[in-house]
Formats: structure tokens, sequence, C-alpha cells
């Protein structure tokens, strides 16, 4: 299962029927789980942990050091969920000692070619990232969230669940949970309904989302106003406190 070109350190950690392709380096400090396939000419270092029933594709870089200078090699980590799907030339960074020292990447992402995932990232699950979708340090991603390609994301942002980001989006500011965006600097353009669909939320629960996104961006509210007025909605749509949640939290300001 380990291709005889690859090099692999012996202090490296590999579960049961984990392949290791042509030309592939894993490090010390890496341990993969349970029937992991890495692709040829992939590279993953560093204090990295990976979890069972990925896949790899070819010319990833994995857990190499932070693009950041004030990073002095401290035994900062990456981890990295279970089934994920992680295409060509894509590079995940571990964290720093300015951030809790590590960056996550949840379980079930599809990972489209040349993503960026940089230091002290949160990553959820059920994610999609586009081709080229860029995430600067320290930012958090929910759940079921999609970033289109070529998606920018400024470092600290964060960017709420079940969001939609237009191609070509830059995100300087927060974005709630189910909003759709684009644009540079990206624009409010409705929620996504249509993941909220295929996700099994209720027409009912949907309507009350529409609500609240209304509240924050087309009813004139300040925006203390339309917290106030999106808390009243979620006290009878439970679907609708994340997004209050989220605005209560959010010492960047909101995509408006």
């Amino acid at each position: 299962m380990i291709h005889p070109t690859a090099i692999v350190h012996p202090g490296a950690v590999l579960g049961a029927n984990v392949t290791v392709g042509a030309y592939s380096i894993i490090g010390e400090h890496v341990e993969i789980g349970d029937n992991t396939r890495i692709g040829p000419h992939v590279v993953i270092e560093g204090r990295t942990r990976i979890g069972r029933d990925n896949e790899i594709f070819q010319f990833c870089s994995i857990g190499a050091a932070p693009q950041d200078k004030k990073y002095d090699d401290e035994p900062t980590r990456l981890e990295i969920g279970d089934r994920n799907m992680i295409r060509e030339f894509c590079s995940f960074n571990v964290g720093t000692s300015q951030d809790a020292g590590v960056t996550r990447v949840g379980s079930n992402n599809w990972v489209m070619a040349y993503v960026h995932v940089a230091h002290d990232c949160v990553v959820g699950d059920h994610t999609i990232f586009a081709n080229n979708a860029t995430l600067a340090g320290h930012v958090h991603v929910g759940d079921w969230a999609i970033l289109g390609g070529f998606t920018g994301v400024h470092q600290f942002v964060r960017v709420g669940a079940h969001s939609f980001c237009g191609v070509g989006t830059v995100l300087l500011q927060d974005l709630p949970p189910f909003v759709t965006v684009a644009g540079n600097p990206a624009k409010p353009h409705g929620i996504n309904s249509e993941g909220l669909r295929r996700r099994g939320f209720s027409a009912e629960g949907i309507a009350a989302i529409k609500r609240a996104y209304r509240a924050l961006y087309r009813s004139g509210l300040s925006f203390d106003e339309a917290r106030t007025r999106i808390a009243e909605i979620a006290a009878d749509h439970s679907e609708v406190a994340p997004f209050g949640a989220f605005l209560s939290a959010s010492p960047r300001g909101v995509v408006r």
C-alpha cells in the first residue's frame, strides 16, 4: 500500500489500509487514519493528524509551517477529520501560538483544487470549497457553508453555517448563517433557500429565516434594532436562533 518511491518516516503512524502514492513524503509526527488514500507527490509534514477514509490527491502540501512571520517553529498542529475529499494542489498549514495553536478541518468536506487553508482556521463539516477558495489566518467556517471559486476570506472573518458565496467573492466582514453573498466586497443576495430545502429545513423554518434576513437587510432598521427583531422571530422559530447568536458575537461586523 506504500509505493516504493514514497518516503515515510519511521515515526509516522499509519492506520490499516492506508495508501501512499509515488514520491509522496510523510513526516515524523504525522498520524493517518484507516483507509485514507494519499496520492502521488503529496507532502504531509508537521504535527498533523488525519482521520479515516480521506482521499488526498496529488501535489498537496499538508501540515507545512504557517505563512506567518511571527512563527518560530513552535510545535503547533493540524487536525483533519474523516471522509474528506481534498483535490490537487491544496495547502493546509499548522496553527500558531498567537491562537489556539491548531488548524482544524472537520469531516465530510469537499475541497476542490488549489484551496488554501491558512494557520489557525477552523472549518466545520459538510462544507464545499470550490477551486482556488482561500482562507487567511484565523478564519472560522461553519457547517454546510459553500465557498465559490476564487472566494477570498480576510483573516479573523467568520463564515456562518449554511451560507453561500458566489464565484469571486471577497469577504472582509463576517457572513451570517444562511445568507448568500457575491461580489468584491461581498454584498447580500438573499438566503440559501435551495440549500436549506436540500438539508431538510421545513418551509415554515425557511420562511422564518427569510423574515430574519429582511429584518437585517431590507427593513431599514439599525443593526441593534434588527437584532432585537431577529430575537423575537427566533423565540417562535428555533431555526432562526443561530442567526441571532451569530450577530451577537460578531466583533468585525457583518456583511451588509
